[in-house]
């Protein structure tokens, strides 16, 4: 029997009200090691079976009705809307992109991750949300941005808040001077992410460069950080830490209004 589903969720004051978000761990589902428990990827060497029943769990327990689709990620910046991915999954096919992005209650936009950084967009009336998976070349890339400016159509004035997800943290997530290189070249500020790790090597603080992106982007609100998926191995899926394991998913969508006829 599996275990109780563990989540992680945003504070109250992160969203605005209408607004539903979480980050699943890796607690709560049937896969065994090295995906235990609670994958949600069909692409890790799982059994399609059991990502199928821990889907399944994780829709029965939110109370969903209907099954999220997610998007074939490839670290790009590509955005979708939700309602684009389930049309195409009704044909038979999954759309390429690293953001979904919808203004239709109900509709959920979800990723997944395992090291690389969530992040759950809103506007503030509540009307449009996003998420992003944002690794460090999402973030050179412009995905946080690109997500932003699907969220800003129709609506270019309105205000948006951001929560972030559980990522590798600061003090595990080791890369090259070339990644240092790519974000300065954007934004001189951005080198106050990167600490020296010795023999060359540097630690980059995913949180830090996506707090800059998107608050040079226009967002004043951003919630999230500080957990760290490659030191919290009972928690959380790892690339990083284990190379072959399982993913979790990020997901947010809008509350449907009692009376709603969809």
């Amino acid at each position: 029997m599996a275990e109780p589903l563990s989540l992680l969720v945003p504070p109250p004051a992160a969203l605005p009200a209408p607004v539903r978000a979480l980050q699943t761990t890796r607690r709560g589902g049937v896969s065994p090691a090295p995906w235990d428990t609670l994958n949600l990827a069909l692409h890790t060497g799982d059994e399609r079976a059991r990502v199928a029943a821990n889907r399944q769990r994780l829709e029965q327990e939110l109370g969903l009705a209907q099954a999220v689709d997610w998007p074939r990620q490839v670290h790009g910046t590509q955005v979708v809307r939700a309602e684009d991915l389930q049309a195409a999954q009704a044909q038979g096919m999954t759309l390429e992109a690293d953001a979904v992005v919808t203004d239709r209650p109900g509709v959920v936009c979800a990723v997944q991750t395992a090291d690389c950084l969530p992040v759950v967009m809103a506007t503030a009336d509540g009307r449009a949300v996003g998420v992003a998976h944002a690794g460090w070349r999402g973030l050179v890339g412009g995905v946080l941005e690109a997500t932003l400016e699907a969220l800003h159509a129709g609506r270019p004035d309105a205000p948006v808040q951001a929560w972030m997800g559980a990522s590798i943290g600061p003090g595990a997530f080791e890369v090259g001077p070339e990644v240092r290189a790519a974000f300065l070249e954007q934004d001189p500020g951005a080198g106050a992410a990167f600490v020296a790790a010795g023999a060359g090597r540097l630690l980059a603080d995913l949180y830090q460069l996506a707090r800059r992106r998107l608050e040079r982007a226009g967002v004043r609100r951003v919630a999230g950080g500080g957990r760290c998926t490659f030191r919290e191995a009972e928690h959380f899926f790892s690339y990083r830490r284990d190379g072959e394991t399982g993913r979790m998913g990020t997901l947010v969508w809008i509350e449907p209004l009692q009376g709603d006829a969809d």
